[in-house]
């Protein structure tokens, strides 16, 4: 398995997307295809809870009113089944690996693993 969860809309996407060959790749654009309840089990197998899968720069936190520090795995659970700006993004994933974000250690680690692939 060979995914990328992005926004189309995104820049910070298309720019980090357009340094990889990504042939073989499954692209999601989650806007028009939202993931699923399964995708997400798979996501959170890789990295080890919902919080690390959630952008805590999502606009919807504060339309929705959201006091973060209250809420639960179940609640990131819950809310990132719900909105798609919920899901940190792009979010690489593979049978063995995770790379979400784009934080600048995540972005190292996904350049790695495209030399090495």
């Amino acid at each position: 398995m060979k995914k990328v969860f992005y926004l189309n809309t995104c820049d910070t996407c298309r720019k980090i997307l357009g340094q990889f060959n990504l042939k073989g790749w499954e692209l999601r654009e989650i806007k028009k295809e939202p993931i699923t309840k399964d995708e997400l089990e798979e996501m959170h197998k890789h990295a080890g809870s919902y919080e690390a899968l959630f952008s805590k720069k999502s606009t919807q936190i504060k339309l929705r009113e959201l006091d973060l520090k209250s809420l639960g795995e179940a609640d990131f659970k819950e809310l990132l089944l719900d909105h798609y700006t919920f899901l940190k993004r792009p979010v690489f994933l593979t049978d063995k690996e995770i790379f979400i974000g784009n934080d600048k250690a995540n972005l190292q680690s996904l350049k790695d693993f495209f030399r090495a692939d």
